[in-house]
């Protein structure tokens, strides 16, 4: 007799996170006359399995079609339309990414000492390489998403993006402002370290930032600057500088497992959807 419990797919963990995420942070309608075929925390959940499985809407609205189990976690009695779907991307809003972003990792007890950032960019276009090299042009517009990573967890806690090949430094406040949450505190105060590279030399760096300063025409003349490229080098010889890889190992599963490409045409659509990745990230580990 097998005693072994019942293996239970990925596809329907990833659902049940996600429409527990969805449940507790969105509200049940967009609006008290809409339709009520559908409520939003299982449109949510059915748009982030889509980023997960990296799939067209069409292709969604059949993979739902063909998997009674994922419709079984969602409460879904009927298969929502690709129209639907499309419909609902357009309707999340960054606050509620935001808001459940946080609820998972409060959940998770997410509190670290060492946070790494760093942006990636993805395409706009679904050409591939071979294409464009064929075609002797080189990509040039990109969507970018900043992460901050926590070092011990491996967990996105904090985000943004813009559109275009812009500086890394833009990202700096925003970036150790939203992660500040899930950082380690010692009497109120702050207690953890900020790693990433000389893209991120802003004015905006403090003493527990462990950024390389660009040197401008190879010197450095400030003695603060002086004494942070010091604190950088005794982080290198002390391996804690070389912890900056995990975010660029965390960037690489994001564009790998779920695509590095960006299907939306409207800027605002397209700088949502670099969020929605890392969220799904985070329900994936």
């Amino acid at each position: 007799m097998n005693t072994q419990p019942t293996r239970e797919s990925r596809y329907v963990k990833v659902a049940r996170i996600a429409y527990d995420l969805a449940k507790r942070n969105l509200p049940r309608y967009s609006h008290p006359k809409s339709p009520h075929r559908f409520t939003q925390p299982q449109l949510a959940a059915c748009v982030l399995l889509l980023m997960y499985l990296d799939l067209t809407y069409r292709d969604m609205e059949e993979w739902l079609l063909a998997t009674d189990q994922v419709r079984q976690v969602l409460d879904l009695t009927h298969v929502p339309d690709h129209s639907t779907l499309s419909r609902a991307f357009r309707r999340m809003r960054l606050s509620e990414l935001t808001a459940m972003k946080d609820d998972l990792l409060k959940q998770m007890q997410v509190e670290e000492t060492l946070i790494a950032g760093d942006s990636t960019s993805f395409r706009l276009s679904q050409a591939s390489a071979y294409y464009q090299t064929r075609r002797g042009r080189s990509y040039r517009e990109w969507v970018k998403g900043a992460y901050a990573v926590g070092v011990r967890s491996h967990l996105i806690v904090a985000w943004r993006s813009g559109v275009g090949s812009r500086p890394d430094f833009q990202f700096l406040r925003p970036l150790k402002r939203q992660a500040a949450a899930f950082g380690c505190r010692r009497n109120g105060q702050r207690d953890w370290l900020f790693l990433a590279d000389a893209g991120f030399d802003a004015k905006g760096v403090s003493r527990l930032d462990v950024i390389p300063p660009i040197r401008r025409n190879g010197k450095l003349t400030d003695p603060k600057r002086k004494a942070r490229a010091d604190l950088v080098a005794q982080a290198r010889l002390e391996g804690l500088f070389g912890q900056r890889w995990q975010v660029e190992s965390v960037n690489s599963v994001v564009k790998r497992k779920f695509g590095d490409t960006i299907r939306s045409r409207s800027k605002r659509l397209q700088r949502r959807e670099p969020i929605l990745k890392a969220l799904v990230y985070n329900i994936h580990v």
